[in-house]
Parts: structure tokens; C-alpha cells; sequence
């Protein structure tokens, strides 16, 4: 007795029809002298798919499904399809070239398929990633907490949704925008990858997540940066915006191999970091007074030192912002272009076509500017030109890495400055690091045993009055509530100290001392240092004394 299986019947039946439609598409496009291809079983890109909207791609029966650059591939049913047509040509105004491929109905309804693939964001140019109105209000809107969002990001994970990986990261990226994450760290280990967000300085866990799903978002992060998804062996750099409403926020995207695979940095540079006025970074009353009128001057050298992540550059656009006006030019040398300042003349070095800071600085000694910022002295060259021009009725504003103000004068030597020349160009050398401020729920607490003896020593000599120091007894620990995730601090603020270019610094600089003999002659100078300036913070119940101790030697 012979059984008839019916469902294995249709099954054969429905690929015989399917390939009858993929023969005569075949055949047709042979006619029209265009193209073949079967999206059934060929990728379609939905970056691609992204240049047309859905509802126009089904009514004109069109679909585009590859693009490398300004190169895209384009399915038709029909190549004489006026609609088809016409979107064809709509997309060969907007400057791409295209190469038309003629596929079956089954084939383009695969395509259109893939358009639920497409998550909350949508790359409207290369690089430019738009998170939808709705995905910002919920994030942004809401103020989410730290919790919340790991919440969304498991919850994420758990679904079965084609389109997971994309609304995945964008909820990653509308997170670390919501709570002002400096940056976004993904980082794979042998078992696990994780992720951790950048608050205020420190580097906190948000969710760990299989080595699976860590693949996919690795590809998913490549493609929006612009990065080469076959090189896994050597570091890359990348970029990509977030448009939220009239606002562009840049995303700077590194990746570095590793044991275990691709570690993945995004940093975020909002333009609303470096919208903090002078008066708010936090430099104490006296010292303030003598920046004013250090960047008053028309010429001369200001230098700010400090660790990668010290804030030195925020500083200096404060800076540049301050004394702005229509009546002087300010050019800066950057690398690269952090945030984008209105009617200052900006530029990015680009050391592999030979336009460095050095070359840049002479470029811009032609463009007969009043200010120049160079984004940072590394070499004798450069160190020599901004010497320079600081001689010669410019007033140059950099940064250089020491660990201290009194660190500067040495290294400049050491790169081969005259230290005649340098007394004369000098004006100003500062130092910075950043501190978490304390949240409302601080709570205050008696300074006893060690911490009392730290807080005494530094204390020594400083005219408690002069700075608003009520008592040296009290001070305050963090505690953690909802406005600041548990953490028990909310925002930064800066500690700083400074030595200024006067007749003593000018002699002792001289005869090539260390730090220490700087140190030493400028504390007449009356401008609290570092430690000091942390210790009247600590006692005014700013930061606290552990917070300090993260970023400054106490001991010292």
C-alpha cells in the first residue's frame, strides 16, 4: 500500500513554483540587459534598505539591498516600472550610482521583510545615526536610572525579536545619554562580555551578557562607526553621530584586540561638557582673579597640565569662550576636534598627510590670529614654535603632560626651550584633576585619627578665613539615594593650582631646577596647590576625603 504524504506534496510543489519564478526572472532579466539575483538566499543590507522608506519601496515595487560608499545595488520586479523608475532616478540625484538587478516577487518580498529589521535608529548618511523622537523621550525624558536601564537591556535579551542586536545598542547609547556617561566600555572575557559606562569619572558595571550576543554587537558597532568588520587583529578608529532633535552628538569609537577578543571604547563628546562657564569649573576665588587676567593679556603662554581625562581641554575652551568677541581671531590646533566652538577657526592635525601640530601651528601663524590653541606640546618642534609665537604678540593656550604646574617649566627645557626664552613667553602654568561632587544625601561625620592628621598638615598655614573655612573638625561621606543611582555623587568639579611667571620663578628657572625647588619658591606666590585646594573643598563639604585621595597624593 502506497501512502500518499500530502504535506510533503505541497512542500515540493511550492519549490517547484518558486523556482519557476526565480527561472523567469532569470530569463527577463537577460531580456532587459539587466542584472539577476535571488534575495532569498543573498544578503541584503539594511543600511541599504534604509535609503528608501517601506511604504515607498512597496508601492514602487523597489528595493535597495547593497551600498558601499555612494555604490548601491537595486531590485526591481520590473525595469520598466515607471514608479521603479523614477525612485531610481531620485536616488541617482541624491549623487549615488546605481547597478539595477531584476529579481522575482517572492525575492523583493524577502527584502521588504527585512525593513523590521531596522531598529529604533535609522543611518540616514554614513555615520549619522538618528535614535527615533519616541527611544529619546522614554530614555532622556524619564531621567532612568542606572538600574532601569540594565533592566531594558535584559529584558532586550531575552527576546526573540530579528531586530534585537540594533535596539539593543541604541538602548546602550540613549542609556549612557541619559546619565552623561563620558563613555561606553565593551569589553569581552572568556565566558561573558559586559558592559560599563563611564559616570563621573569612574567606570560602573551595567550588565554582562553571553559571548554570542558580544559578536553581533561587535558587527553591529563596526558598521555604525565606519569600521572594517574582517581586521580583528589591529586597533581601529571610528565615528559616528547621534542626532537628537537640532543637536549632533559625536561618538568616538576605538576598538583594541585582546585575549578574548575586541575591546570596545565609545566616547561620548557632548557638546553641553564644555558649556560649563569658567565661574563653574571650580577654581577658588583668588586664582580666578589671576587667570582673568592672565587670558586678558595679548600675548604671552598658558599652559594647563594634567592626566588624560583631567578635564585640561574643557578648561580651555572655557577659556577661549570667555575672551571670544568678533574683534580677535582664535584658531586651535586639535587632535582631535572635540567639540565644535561658534566663531573660533578650528582644525584637526592629521599626522599621516604631514599636518601635525607643529606644521599646523606655523599654518596658523600665517592666518594673523590674536589667540592660538594648540591642542597639545609633545615634541621640541612644536614646543619651540608656540615659544615663539607667545614672543611675538600671540597669546598661546596649550596643554602638556606633567604631573604638576611646577612640572612644566622642566619639561619644556627637556624638550629643548631655552629657559631664557621661556621666562619671557610663560604667563601662566596650571595643573587640574577632577573630583565627584557629593550628592544632597552626603551625611556629615567628625574628622578623626589619620584623616584629621592629613587634614592638619595640609591645612598648615592656610588662612582658613580668606578661603570660607568655617572648622576643620567636620566633613562629609557619601550615601546614595535615587538622584544619584546609590552612588553618592553627582557631577564633577575640578581641583586646581597655578605659578605664575614672576621674578623668582624667572631666576630659579634659570639655573634648570627640579619640581621641588619650584614648588618651593612659589608657595610665596599665596596660591593654594593642589592638595590644598582639594582639603578646603573636602571642608566646605564639596568632595570627600577618599574621592580626593583618588586623584591627588595626600601623602606627599
Amino acid at each position: 500500500m502506497v501512502n500518499f504524504d500530502e504535506e510533503k506534496q505541497i512542500k515540493k510543489l511550492d519549490e517547484l513554483r518558486k523556482k519557476e519564478e526565480e527561472d523567469l526572472a532569470k530569463i527577463l532579466s537577460s531580456k532587459y540587459g539587466v542584472g539577476y539575483t535571488d534575495l532569498t538566499i543573498n544578503p541584503v543590507n539594511t543600511d541599504a534598505l534604509k535609503l528608501i522608506p517601506e511604504k515607498k519601496a512597496r508601492e514602487n515595487s523597489i528595493a535597495v539591498f547593497g551600498i558601499l560608499d555612494k555604490k548601491i545595488k537595486v531590485a526591481v520586479i520590473s525595469p520598466n516600472n515607471a514608479d521603479s523608475q523614477n525612485a531610481i532616478k531620485e536616488l541617482k540625484k541624491a549623487g549615488y550610482e546605481t547597478e539595477v538587478f531584476m529579481v522575482s516577487n517572492q525575492s523583493i518580498k524577502k527584502a521588504w521583510d527585512r525593513y523590521k529589521d531596522i531598529s529604533y535608529s535609522t543611518e540616514t548618511e554614513r555615520g549619522l545615526l538618528n535614535i527615533s523622537g519616541d527611544t529619546i523621550d522614554h530614555f532622556l525624558g524619564e531621567n532612568k536610572s542606572l538600574e532601569e536601564i540594565s533592566g531594558i537591556l535584559k529584558s532586550l535579551l531575552e527576546t526573540e525579536s530579528s531586530n534585537k542586536i540594533s535596539k539593543f545598542f541604541d538602548v546602550i547609547m540613549a542609556g549612557a545619554l541619559s546619565l552623561k556617561a563620558s563613555d561606553v566600555h565593551i569589553e569581552p572575557e572568556e565566558d561573558f562580555a559586559r558592559i560599563r559606562y563611564r559616570l563621573d569619572g569612574i567606570l560602573t558595571n551595567v550588565i554582562e551578557f553571553e559571548t554570542k550576543t558580544y559578536e553581533l554587537l561587535l558587527s553591529r558597532t563596526k558598521l555604525t562607526a565606519g569600521l572594517k568588520l574582517n581586521i580583528k587583529a589591529n586597533a581601529q578608529d571610528g565615528r559616528f553621530s547621534i542626532r537628537l532633535g537640532e543637536m549632533e552628538i559625536e561618538i568616538r569609537t576605538s576598538t583594541m584586540p585582546g585575549a578574548y577578543g575586541e575591546s570596545i571604547v565609545l566616547r561620548v563628546l557632548n557638546p553641553d561638557a564644555i558649556s560649563v562657564p569658567v565661574e563653574a569649573l571650580g577654581i577658588e576665588e583668588g586664582l580666578f582673579k589671576i587667570i582673568q587676567e592672565e587670558i586678558s593679556k595679548p600675548n604671552g603662554m598658558i599652559l594647563n597640565t594634567g592626566p588624560t581625562g583631567s578635564g585640561k581641554t574643557t578648561t580651555l575652551y572655557a577659556f577661549l569662550k570667555r575672551i571670544y568677541s568678533s574683534e580677535i581671531k582664535i584658531i586651535t590646533i586639535e587632535d582631535p576636534i572635540e567639540y565644535h566652538i561658534k566663531g573660533i577657526t578650528q582644525t584637526q592635525t592629521e599626522p599621516e598627510k604631514g599636518y601635525t601640530f607643529a606644521a599646523g601651528l606655523k599654518s596658523a601663524l600665517r592666518q594673523d590670529p590674536d589667540v592660538i590653541m594648540v591642542g597639545e606640546i609633545r615634541d621640541s618642534e612644536t614646543a619651540e614654535i608656540a615659544t615663539h609665537s607667545a614672543l611675538t604678540g600671540h597669546l598661546v593656550l596649550s596643554t602638556i603632560h606633567t604631573n604638576n604646574a611646577a612640572g612644566t617649566f622642566p619639561r619644556f627645557i627637556d624638550l629643548g626651550v631655552s629657559p631664557k626664552i621661556l621666562s619671557s613667553a610663560i604667563n601662566l602654568a596650571m595643573a587640574q584633576r577632577l573630583v565627584r561632587k557629593l550628592c544632597d544625601c552626603k551625611k556629615e561625620v567628625l574628622i578623626e585619627g589619620t584623616n584629621k592628621e592629613i587634614i592638619d598638615r595640609v591645612m598648615l598655614g592656610i588662612d582658613k578665613e580668606k578661603y570660607k573655612v568655617q572648622n576643620t573638625d567636620k566633613m562629609y561621606l557619601p550615601v546614595g539615594c535615587d538622584k544619584c543611582n546609590h552612588i553618592g555623587y553627582k557631577g564633577r568639579i575640578g581641583v586646581f593650582e597655578a605659578i605664575r611667571m614672576d621674578e623668582s620663578i624667572e631666576d630659579i628657572v634659570q639655573t634648570s631646577p627640579s619640581e621641588r625647588e619650584i614648588k618651593k619658591v612659589a608657595k610665596a606666590q599665596g596660591i593654594l596647590d593642589m592638595r590644598e585646594d582639594g582639603v578646603v573643598k573636602i571642608l566646605k563639604g564639596v568632595t570627600s576625603l577618599e574621592e580626593l585621595s583618588r586623584v591627588v597624593d595626600l601623602m606627599e
